[in-house]
């Protein structure tokens, strides 16, 4: 039995977050709790603890499943579709 999904183990590269905002946040002026970095893509959105929850309305708008914790000193990525973690 395999313990990490095929989009996880699909992720040879990571991306990273180009500047520690909530890119839809910041258009509409609202505020976010942790960012999540699309491994797809590359933006960067907020988590399902912050009142939008961007990065799991980009998921199921754009079938992107793998998001990273932008957050400082968390190395883990979460795939939406599977719902498992690694870390990295």
């Amino acid at each position: 039995m395999n313990n990490i999904c095929e989009h996880l183990e699909a992720i040879k590269e990571i991306k990273t977050a180009k500047e520690r905002v909530c890119e839809e946040c910041i258009k509409t002026g609202s505020t976010w709790m942790h960012l999540r970095t699309c491994q797809t893509c590359g933006v960067t959105l907020c988590c399902d603890s912050s009142p939008n929850k961007h990065a799991s309305k980009h998921y199921h708008r754009s079938g992107h499943p793998v998001v990273i914790s932008s957050e400082p000193g968390e190395r883990w990525l979460w795939c939406y579709k599977d719902e498992m973690m690694a870390e990295y």
